[in-house]
């Protein structure tokens, strides 16, 4: 019998055990504390990602509000834009599965079954007109093109619903992705209809909006776009979708953008690992809509004044044989509310073209328009405000004591005067300045007084009475004061209109030249500002309230767009307020000078007998002065007041034109009025550019204007409306 085998075993050295638990301790130390530091330490942190992980938050759009004009006419609303969308994880199988089909036109095998979805993809691509897919959105491999993912932009692109899909499902497969954008309405409703044919497909809803009045009041009105990229963190903050929602970019949908585009509102959700809704976590938070604004603008007026601008130039180009006429403005407005009743610019755009979205061409083309119809010309364009700038000085000479009203002064047509560039300048030279009406007869209007002055724009006498001549008129009402009354009556400032890009204007005085040209005032300088010319230079909204603020006895009136701010459901929250600037006869808004043309710093007002003269000045121009012929037809029934003004400019346009020169200088016409005379309703500008002469073109613009007004007045009392 064999005895078993004893194998001695050496025994464990101690070392190797210790090295064993020393490294088990590391290990289940190391992941003791990693646990530690992911549950305790960091634990709140992950709590929180985890809860971002199944947490989504879902902006709810608003409605942006609504604009009419003063009687109710809707000017621009909300109307539904209606967009295909697919969402991936509702399609009846594989959306990647129809690539498969077309893979053989890279030599790949193509699978057999190609899958109920193809044929969803199909019948949209015969409604839509989108092809299934685009061959050449895939590499030699048949994969998708990277950079193909990286500019997609739904419904700005050129790919077709297979990728545009892909492209989704790869995103968000619960999120719908768009196909197809802005489709009319009934084939919106046809696939809504076919809705069990077309699992996955559906129409979203968004609103856009809509200018039932369009170009007729565009220039007020506006446009909307994109959220600017530097204002999007701004946007955002705020509660907007930069992607998604609109701005204001023009008109008072820009300016009163705050008040119209309302609150968005927000659902926080909860969503599972492919972004499937479960359910709200918060109770929603519904969008606030925009207030609703009544504008002062009555959109049968604009119609009119546009019209009748329109057409005057129309007229003139057809019977000149050539395209001379091109840019004007009207502008109406109640002289004692500051409210304007009709704001036109020419040229202007589309605005209905810009509903959607902004047509890249089409911007473009309004961009190069030599005639710049994205220009609100009626508050954005300074241009030399000519012979009704005369009205600053004629206040100015009767309430600073040049003249009395009475006091004659001799036009021989031309003057020569001394142009001096400091007082005691030691060498003038002789400069000579002709009245307008040198130019055509060879003489002037003889003995004027202030009233002649002004009802036959005088040139030489205001020449005389602003610049001083001789012994005639030993000091004349200067430039530091002839800036006071343009600046007292609304000239060389900012207005305060409801419209982006107002222009300030240019009143000049010695200060500004030295500042800017590097040249001392002249003497001439101050005659030639007296008329309107020279330097100054005024926006057709501020010639408008110039004469506004004279017709209404000296009360300057904001002038307004914004008649009433509405709520949602067309209650008045905010309800009209006339706001006066000043009472030139009231508020000391006029600074006294000493004899060396130092302010005292004293403050003077108007006196009223100064604003009755004036007014009955500008009666005499419509009576028996300049604009006589114009208004004969209708001054016994609307009895007017008003100034003409033709103003010579030289500026880039007819620089390149090379007609920049004496006797050739080409002239912008002006004319603004109102009515009835002893109690205005209604005061009227009208300008066009390059219009050689007011009372010829410009006249009749004002005139059409009035008596459009007066007929719809006279309409409403007939048919019982009540105008707001």
């Amino acid at each position: 019998m064999n005895e078993p085998r004893i194998t001695n075993t050496p025994p464990l050295e101690q070392w190797r055990l210790v090295v064993f638990y020393v490294a088990m301790a590391l290990v289940f130390g190391f992941y003791t504390l990693r646990l530690f530091n992911l549950q305790i330490v960091d634990g709140e942190l992950y709590r929180m990602q985890a809860e971002d992980n199944r947490t989504s938050v879902i902006n709810l759009q608003t409605q942006r509000g609504v604009i009419y004009d003063r009687n109710g006419t809707v000017l621009a609303r909300n109307a539904p834009s209606y967009n295909v969308v697919v969402t991936p994880a509702d399609l009846p199988g594989n959306p990647t599965m129809v690539i498969d089909s077309y893979r053989e036109l890279f030599g790949v095998a193509m699978s057999p079954e190609i899958g109920a979805v193809s044929e969803v993809y199909r019948q949209l691509s015969l409604l839509l007109g989108i092809p299934v897919t685009n061959p050449n959105a895939y590499d030699e491999d048949g994969l998708l093109r990277d950079e193909v993912a990286k500019v997609f932009k739904p419904c700005d692109n050129d790919l077709g619903i297979t990728e545009i899909v892909l492209i989704g499902d790869t995103n968000a497969p619960y999120a719908p992705v768009q196909i197809a954008c802005n489709i009319d309405a009934k084939l919106a409703m046809l696939i809504r209809e076919r809705s069990v044919d077309l699992p996955g497909v559906g129409i979203e809803i968004r609103p856009i909006r809509e200018y039932p009045t369009g170009y007729t009041t565009a220039e007020v009105i506006g446009f909307l776009g994109p959220v600017p990229a530097s204002l999007e963190k701004e946007y955002r903050d705020l509660g907007f979708v930069p992607n998604r929602d609109k701005v204001g970019y023009a008109g008072v949908e820009a300016t009163l953008d705050e008040l119209l585009r309302g609150t968005n509102g927000q659902r926080v959700v909860e969503v599972d690992s492919s972004g499937q809704v479960m359910g709200d976590l918060e109770p929603p938070v519904l969008p606030v809509p925009g207030q609703n604004v009544r504008l002062t603008i009555d959109t049968r007026l604009q119609a009119a004044a546009k019209e009748a601008l329109q057409g005057e130039m129309r007229d003139w180009n057809r019977w000149l044989n050539e395209t001379r006429y091109t840019n004007g403005v009207v502008i109406a407005m109640n002289p004692k509310t500051g409210e304007i009743l009709a704001l036109v610019s020419e040229p202007t755009f589309e605005n209905n073209r810009m509903a959607r979205f902004i047509p890249g061409d089409y911007y473009q083309q309004l961009q190069l328009d030599p005639n710049r119809p994205l220009f609100n010309h009626a508050v954005s364009a300074e241009h030399p405000p000519g012979s009704v700038f005369k009205m600053s000085a004629a206040l100015g000479i009767l309430n600073e004591g040049v003249v009395t009203a009475e006091y004659q002064v001799d036009d021989p047509g031309m003057i020569t005067i001394e142009q001096k560039f400091q007082p005691n300048d030691p060498n003038p030279k002789p400069q000579e300045f002709v009245c307008y009406l040198y130019k055509t007869t060879g003489g002037g209007h003889g003995m004027v007084d202030f009233l002649t002055g002004v009802a036959q724009s005088c040139d030489v006498y205001f020449y005389k009475v602003t610049g001083g001549y001789q012994d005639e008129v030993p000091e004349g009402l200067g430039i530091w004061r002839l800036g006071e009354y343009a600046r007292a009556i609304g000239y060389g400032q900012k207005l305060g209109i409801e419209l982006p890009g107002e222009a300030k204007g240019l009143i000049p005085d010695p200060d500004y030249k030295r500042l800017n040209y590097g040249e001392n005032w002249a003497t001439g300088d101050t005659y030639i500002a007296a008329i309107g010319q020279g330097y100054v230079l005024a926006t057709p909204l501020q010639v408008l309230v110039s004469v506004a603020t004279i017709a209404n006895d000296g009360k300057l009136m904001k002038p307004t767009l914004v008649k009433e701010i509405l709520d949602s459901e067309g209650n008045v929250i905010r309800p009209f307020q006339p706001v006066q600037l000043r009472d030139i006869t009231k508020d000391p808004v006029i600074h006294v000078y000493d004899e060396n043309y130092l302010t005292t710093g004293e403050m003077k007002t108007v006196q009223p007998w100064v604003i009755d003269k004036a007014q009955e000045a500008m009666r005499l121009v419509v009576s028996d002065g300049t604009a006589k012929k114009v208004f004969a037809n209708i001054d016994a029934q609307i009895p007017t007041a008003g100034k003409t003004g033709t103003a010579e400019y030289c500026d880039n346009v007819a620089q390149e034109k090379d007609l920049c020169k004496p006797g050739r200088w080409p002239a912008h016409a002006w004319y603004v009025g109102y009515a009835p005379y002893n109690d205005p309703e209604i005061v009227v500008v009208a300008f066009v550019y390059n219009g050689t002469e007011g009372a010829i073109l410009a006249a009749p613009v004002v005139r059409k204007v009035i008596e459009a007004y007066f007929m719809f007045k006279e309409f409403d009392a007939a048919s019982g409306a009540v105008q707001p």
